[in-house]
């Protein structure tokens, strides 16, 4: 009888996470900051059609980076739960750290039972009725959960990222600003992001009870101009 092959278990996850890793850093990164009205998330992305950021109920919004079969199959799931809890018993009982849980026990599960981890890190954002209720939840591959303060960074090329936002990082912008300053921090010194490169969409306050609204064409220009 053979002797089975044996790994150590702090190998197996350590390859699990390096591979997840590789996989994300070969997508492109996104920001989400706050600014004087809500809260605004700024993707690298020029496709018209295969959205990073989406619409999860009334006050919640969604990112992702990574493989986007993978990071939309979470987005839906999201949307079901979150449906789901609103009709069984409020609307208002639908909050964005309910769901980031909901989002960090699944990946923590495919990331310890299956041979393959998802290759994403995902975005939960809520606006509250005050300003210093918004919230942003940052879930790794792992299921990891963070509890983000005025701004989060995405995507593989995080760290470059997030010491340029916080370089230039001011509360309560205006919404053309937030912008702005997300883009820069996104290009870099060596790039020039024009509105044709980005996927830009704003949970607002003043927006209604369904805050979330995408922000494109000659509205996302004249805000960058």
């Amino acid at each position: 009888m053979s002797t089975p092959f044996y790994v150590a278990p702090e190998q197996v996850m350590k390859d699990r996470a390096d591979y997840a890793r590789k996989g994300i850093a070969r997508g492109r990164s996104l920001v989400a900051t706050t600014y004087d009205d809500g809260i605004v998330i700024v993707a690298e992305n020029p496709s018209n059609t295969l959205h990073k950021v989406s619409e999860i109920y009334d006050r919640l919004g969604f990112a992702g980076v990574g493989r986007y079969n993978e990071f939309d199959q979470l987005r839906i799931a999201g949307i079901r739960h979150a449906d789901l809890k609103g009709f069984s018993y409020s609307r208002h009982d639908v909050d964005g750290l309910s769901l980031a849980n909901q989002y960090a026990q699944m990946l923590g599960q495919t990331f310890t039972n299956e041979m393959k981890p998802m290759e994403v890190e995902i975005l939960v954002a809520e606006i509250g009725e005050e300003p210093e209720n918004d919230q942003l939840f940052h879930i790794l591959y792992d299921g990891t959960v963070f509890d983000r303060t005025g701004f989060a960074v995405l995507g593989g090329d995080s760290d470059a990222i997030s010491a340029r936002v916080e370089e230039g990082f001011e509360e309560r912008l205006a919404l053309g600003s937030a912008i702005s300053a997300a883009r820069t921090a996104l290009a870099g010194e060596e790039r020039e992001l024009v509105a044709d490169d980005l996927e830009v969409a704003a949970l607002g306050r003043t927006h209604g009870r369904r805050s979330f609204r995408r922000i494109v064409g000659d509205d996302l220009t004249d805000l960058l101009s």
